[in-house]
């Protein structure tokens, strides 16, 4: 999504490499004044262009799922909820960005309405937790893999475990198969959960990308050549 928006900022104001050199060319001593001052041009005028862009209607989860606090500064859980003496916790992202070579696609709407869902099942007193992940589309849920593993905190929530966790979900028998999936849905984990996860990655990438664009150029400016006297 924010590859195209920047591909469309381009293209309204292109910036060639013609005119980057013609601004460069002058004597040596204004060169990294120079090349400063038209990054930081960029990089305001990039950071208007993703301003101006409206967010998505606002949704929530469902009723039994909580947000957790400051989730979308992190990188652990956005969801949690208790099942009896259980705690779930979810996390997601975008199936792009999980698999491998997935970025260097253009991203089409097909990619948008693939999510890639961690789903963390704890009890109280057990030092392990059972995760599942999965694909997670507007209209289903496929688990990918279930493991068993050490108790994580947030921080620890995306980590891959190193040791021998479990087997190959498609090896496993169908029935088996079926069974963990009524495991998890029987805990409120479906594609209920895609229109929020996915208007709530929206918001949390908007985010992520203004920041961005307002911290390097805050660092740039900070560390512009001192003026020669």
């Amino acid at each position: 999504m924010w590859r195209r928006v920047l591909r469309e900022a381009a293209v309204r104001q292109p910036w060639s490499m013609i005119s980057s050199k013609r601004c460069l060319s002058s004597s040596p001593t204004s060169k990294p004044a120079a090349v400063d001052n038209l990054l930081l041009r960029y990089l305001k005028e990039h950071y208007v262009e993703v301003s101006k862009m409206n967010p998505p209607p606002k949704v929530n989860p469902p009723s039994e799922f909580s947000i957790v606090k400051s989730a979308l500064d992190g990188n652990g859980p956005v969801l949690t909820r208790t099942y009896g003496k259980e705690e779930i916790k979810l996390s997601v992202m975008r199936m792009a960005y999980a698999v491998p070579g997935g970025v260097e696609d253009d991203e089409n709407d097909e990619d948008m309405n693939q999510l890639f869902l961690h789903v963390d099942v704890s009890k109280p007193g057990q030092d392990k937790s059972l995760h599942f992940l999965c694909g997670l589309y507007p209209d289903a849920l496929g688990v990918h893999s279930v493991s068993l593993r050490p108790k994580l905190d947030s921080a620890e929530f995306l980590e891959v475990a190193a040791t021998y966790s479990g087997p190959h979900f498609a090896e496993l028998d169908e029935r088996m198969r079926d069974a963990f999936h009524g495991f998890i849905e029987e805990r409120g984990v479906d594609e209920k959960l895609f229109n929020f996860l996915q208007a709530w990655l929206y918001v949390k990438e908007h985010r992520s990308l203004m920041r961005w664009f307002k911290t390097a150029g805050a660092y740039i400016n900070e560390n512009k050549p001192a003026k020669s006297s």
